[in-house]
């Protein structure tokens, strides 16, 4: 190669970056940033639409939430395989972001607000049931009648599925074409992800301040539609942006993609029909929790097991030892993501039902409150990766179940923050919001000891041959918290009446009850994790 040429290749390279990262590193950072501006304006609004505008109960609309979130997290798994062996991840994002987009925007769809008669009114007017029975004016309600907007919900559920299904196909793929933008030495790829986290935090943060605000302020459906606009954006931003990839989202074989199959269909559009059809699939699935629940179980004890016989069969002594350390880190998250996950849950109500939310005469909404722990990431990420630095020169850096550990028991005493504040409500039996404040920053300690070493415990400690398949049991995993999160949330549903709540000083007391039991789930399984973090450490055999 002569100079000239050199000259030319350096001038293309340099021209393919920014600040000093690929181009199209910054595409998937902002196309990720408006997929999690979408999901997490929706999230935070879920829970408070369904109980207050639909009528659900506490305990219904958990159910609804848990199986929203598990299927969310349980999906990406069959989604990268689909990716990673027929689509490739340009086709797997775009038409992931297709179905968000559809989802979101449905998600508008409010229909009419749902109208509870408490047992003993007497109908001045006649009132046709959601099964069309008719009761005529002057009726005595022996039991309290809910009327929903049935209709309104299906749309409402089919949005749901739509968005589970688009997740499956957007969330894992992004990632993997931040890795493939790097080489794997290449010394600049551990803050390309950095940059590409902070893309995720700025999209939550952003959409549970706008979104949330705008859903519970204006109307549900202008937080609904806010994030289906969001999500448009992304797609947009991703399809613009192709040049910029390099060629590494493709399709790994192009004459196997567009094969046919039995004679009739192409691979790809056989992908898309059969994903399209699964819709009803999840449609019904969402309505039933305990179906999902007891799915997640199923598949995370037979990949579980699966993968440990596989390494007492395959692997050496060593990696046998490895994959059982591994088995029981993962299992250890699922205790503090379902410690974690309670923010879109019993802690949104907590927010809307016993805090006073008013500062400086601005009243802060319920679900904007789940903004904080973005926020806090935005701003202590930098720091604690710092200072693992700082104390590994010195030999002070905790070892991978320690920081597990410490994770955990710092989920439990932000619940223990919330116990420690009810002891000291106001004249109208409200707590002060900086003690909600307080648990999230606490909580977001908790995840940043936790969440960044997780995934790279999973591909330092798994066998390499079933490296992937260990990283779908790490998502399994967090798919069971999610659901498990909302079963624990139940334990302080409160039933209302007509949209109506006990008093504060009662609600405080349930929520009370259930934080402290959380706590101790969380501490107590913290300090175990801690006490045979030297055996784990043993069975690492040197893996930091």
């Amino acid at each position: 190669m002569d100079k000239t040429d050199s000259i030319d290749i350096d001038k293309q390279v340099n021209t393919d970056e920014l600040f000093g990262h690929p181009k199209g590193l910054y595409i998937c950072f902002a196309t990720e940033l408006w997929e999690r501006f979408s999901f997490y304006g929706m999230k935070y609004l879920l829970l408070l639409y369904l109980t207050k505008y639909h009528l659900f109960s506490d305990g219904e609309g958990l159910e609804v939430l848990g199986s929203y979130a598990g299927l969310v997290y349980t999906l990406p798994v069959i989604g990268g395989m689909l990716a990673d062996r027929y689509l490739g991840m340009k086709k797997s994002v775009i038409f992931g972001g297709i179905l968000l987009c559809l989802g979101h925007l449905l998600m508008a769809v409010e229909g009419h607000q749902a109208v509870q008669y408490a047992a003993g009114t007497i109908l001045t007017s006649d009132l046709t049931l959601n099964n069309g029975a008719v009761l005529s004016a002057g009726t005595l309600l022996t039991e309290t009648i809910k009327i929903q907007d049935l209709a309104a919900l299906n749309v409402f559920y089919f949005a749901l599925s739509l968005i589970v299904v688009g997740v499956g196909f957007l969330k894992p793929n992004i990632s993997t074409i931040v890795g493939q933008l790097y080489s794997k030495d290449d010394p600049r790829r551990d803050s390309g992800f950095t940059i590409f986290y902070m893309g995720i935090n700025l999209g939550s943060f952003a959409a549970t301040i706008i979104c949330v605000y705008l859903g519970e302020t204006y109307g549900w459906r202008y937080g609904f539609g806010a994030a289906g606009i969001g999500m448009l954006f992304g797609l947009v931003t991703f399809t613009k942006g192709l040049k910029y990839l390099r060629g590494l989202a493709e399709p790994p074989d192009v004459a196997v993609l567009s094969e046919k199959v039995w004679g009739l269909i192409s691979r790809e559009y056989l992908i898309y029909l059969t994903a399209i059809l699964s819709l009803s699939v999840f449609w019904l699935v969402i309505q039933h929790e305990p179906v999902v629940f007891a799915a997640q179980q199923v598949l995370l004890v037979v990949s579980g097991v699966g993968l440990i016989g596989y390494a007492a069969l395959k692997g050496s002594r060593e990696e046998f030892q490895q994959m059982l350390v591994l088995m029981v880190l993962i299992g250890s998250t699922i205790v503090f993501w379902a410690l974690f996950e309670q923010a879109a849950g019993s802690m949104t109500l907590f927010a809307d039902r016993v805090v006073e939310r008013n500062i400086a005469g601005i009243e802060i909404t319920a679900g904007q409150f789940g903004a904080l722990n973005a926020g806090f990431i935005i701003m202590l990420a930098l720091p604690f990766a710092a200072l693992w630095v700082w104390l590994e020169k010195f030999r002070l850096n905790p070892n991978i179940p320690i920081k597990f550990a410490l994770g955990i028991i710092q989920a439990g005493l932000g619940f223990g923050v919330l116990v420690f504040g009810a002891q000291f409500p106001d004249e109208a039996g409200k707590i002060s919001l900086w003690w909600l404040v307080l648990a999230y920053l606490i909580h977001t300690t908790g995840e940043l000891c936790l969440s960044p070493v997780g995934l790279s415990a999973v591909t330092k400690l798994a066998i390499h041959r079933v490296v992937g398949l260990s990283m779908g049991v790490w998502f399994l995993a967090t798919a069971l918290s999610e659901t498990l999160a909302m079963r624990l949330g139940k334990l302080a549903a409160i039933d209302t009446q007509g949209g109506e709540l006990n008093s504060v000083s009662d609600n405080l007391i349930i929520y009370t009850q259930l934080f402290e039991f959380l706590m101790w789930i969380g501490i107590g399984t913290g300090v175990v994790v801690l006490l045979i973090s030297p055996l784990l450490k043993r069975g690492m055999h040197g893996v930091r």
